[in-house]
């Protein structure tokens, strides 16, 4: 299967299991119930970061994403302007509820010398602000979801 189609699937999966499910249920803060017949299974991270976390990095191309494990894994991106840098960003969502301290953000950056792609040190707070903004977005999230009840 293609590296490509993965992502998409997986991304279906999730939000297929945000719609109500066969029984009613759906817990938004601990994790999406997805049903099918008489089995079901909850993610194991919180939704509201999950989805924060596909919003915020929708930019980058994906390597993979685990609903369950709570891992995001990008593919190496390189920004028009800088096009002898690239970055890639590994997100871990560490907790089902909604903390800070749930998320943590990876940023690995590498410099072009000549033909060679070479390993540099990311901007100290590349990783904090795509935390930061990951977190704004799920709070986001979550007033909508309780205003909408």
């Amino acid at each position: 299967m293609s590296m490509r189609v993965l992502p998409a699937l997986l991304s279906a999966l999730v939000l297929a299991g945000c719609g109500s499910s066969n029984d009613g249920t759906r817990d938004m803060e601990t994790g999406v119930n997805i049903s099918s017949g008489s089995s079901r299974m909850t993610l194991g991270v919180n939704s509201f970061l999950w989805h924060a976390s596909l919003d915020t990095l929708r930019f980058l191309p994906l390597a993979s994403a685990d609903p369950f494990g709570g891992v995001i894994i990008s593919e190496w991106y390189v920004a028009p302007a800088s096009p002898n840098e690239r970055l890639k960003v590994t997100v871990y969502i560490m907790d089902r509820t909604l903390r800070a301290d749930g998320l943590k953000v990876v940023v690995f950056r590498q410099v072009r010398q000549g033909n060679i792609w070479t390993e540099a040190q990311p901007s100290p707070d590349t990783a904090h602000k795509l935390e930061d903004s990951i977190l704004t977005r799920a709070r986001e999230l979550r007033l909508a979801s309780v205003s909408a009840n």
